[in-house]
C-alpha cells in the first residue's frame, strides 16, 4: 500500500506535508528506542490514534504487510531460536528462551509499525504535496548546490510507481498463468527460472512508463525547480503547530520511558 493515496476528509489529510514528513521520521526513530512494555504501549496508542484520525480503513493499511510477511517471519524465527537466555521450551536441537521470545515479538511489532507508519504518510498525502513538502524541508541544502527539487521529484515519483508496478506485475503473472506457467510448484531454482518471463516484461513496462512520463513533463515545459512558482504555497496553520507539539510530547514520553525511568 506504500505509494497509494486514499481520498478522505480528515485532519491528517489537511496537515502540512512537512509536519507529516517530520512525524513519520520521528515515529520511525522512536521504534528504535530501547525496548520495554511502556514504549510499546505508547507507540501502539500513538499509531492507533493517527490511524483513527486519518479515517483510512485499518484493513487497507494492513495489506501493505503482506509483501514483507516472509521477512517478518524469518526475522522472528532467527531471534526466537538464536537468542540466548532463560530456556522455556525445547524443540529438538532448538531452544526458545524468554529473552528470544520478547526480542522476536518486539522485532515483528517494530517492522509492522514501520510499514504502517510509512503508509499513513503516503495514503494521506498527494504526490504534489509530498514533493513540495520534501523540497521545503530540504531547502537548506540548496546553499550547497544540491538539486533539492529534482531529488524531491524523483522520490515522489518512485513512491507513486510502487503501486503502479505492483499492479503491472499482477497482470503479467496472470497472463503467464493463463499460458500454463505454474508459479507455485517446483524447487527454488525452478521457481526462479519461471520468474524470468515475468521480470523481463515488467522491466520493459517500467522503462516505457518512465519514458512516457519524461515526454509528458517535457511537453509541459518542465525544466526543474529554478524560478518555479506555486499556486498554493505551503503555510503552517494552527493545527500544524498543535500537531508538532503533540509529536514532541510523544517523543519526550518515549525518551523518558526508554532512558530515564528505567
Amino acid at each position: 500500500m506504500i505509494g497509494q493515496y486514499y481520498q478522505a476528509d480528515s485532519i491528517i489529510h489537511r496537515l502540512d506535508p512537512r509536519v507529516k514528513l517530520l512525524g513519520t521520521l520521528l515515529f520511525v526513530l522512536s521504534l528504535f528506542f530501547p525496548k520495554n512494555p511502556e514504549n510499546l504501549i505508547l507507540s501502539t496508542a500513538f499509531l492507533g490514534l493517527i490511524i483513527f484520525l486519518s479515517k483510512v480503513p485499518p484493513g487497507k493499511m494492513l495489506k501493505g504487510i503482506r509483501p514483507i510477511l516472509f521477512i517478518i517471519l524469518f526475522s522472528v524465527a532467527v531471534n526466537l531460536f538464536c537468542t540466548q537466555g532463560h530456556e522455556i521450551l525445547n524443540i529438538g536441537p532448538l531452544s526458545v528462551t524468554s529473552e528470544g521470545l520478547w526480542t522476536a515479538f518486539y522485532l515483528a511489532v517494530r517492522l509492522i509499525y514501520l510499514i504502517i507508519g510509512s503508509s499513513v504518510m503516503t495514503l494521506t498525502t498527494t504526490p504534489k504535496q509530498l514533493t513540495d513538502g520534501m523540497e521545503q524541508s530540504l531547502n537548506f541544502l540548496k546553499r550547497m548546490h544540491v538539486p533539492v527539487h529534482e531529488f524531491s521529484m524523483m522520490m515522489s515519483i518512485a513512491l507513486r510507481f510502487i503501486p503502479i508496478l505492483s499492479e503491472e506485475l499482477n497482470k503479467i503473472k496472470k497472463a503467464q498463468m493463463a499460458r500454463g506457467i505454474d508459479f507455485e510448484t517446483g524447487g527454488l531454482i525452478e521457481r526462479g527460472e519461471k520468474l524470468v518471463p515475468v521480470l523481463v516484461p515488467l522491466f520493459i513496462a517500467a522503462v516505457r512508463r518512465a519514458s512516457d512520463l519524461a515526454f509528458a513533463m517535457d511537453a509541459r515545459c518542465y525544466h526543474g525547480g529554478e524560478g518555479k512558482t506555486k499556486l498554493h504555497p505551503l503555510r503552517y496553520e494552527r493545527r500544524d503547530y498543535v500537531a508538532c507539539g503533540f509529536l514532541f510530547l510523544y517523543m519526550i514520553l518515549m525518551a523518558a520511558f526508554a532512558f530515564l525511568l528505567f
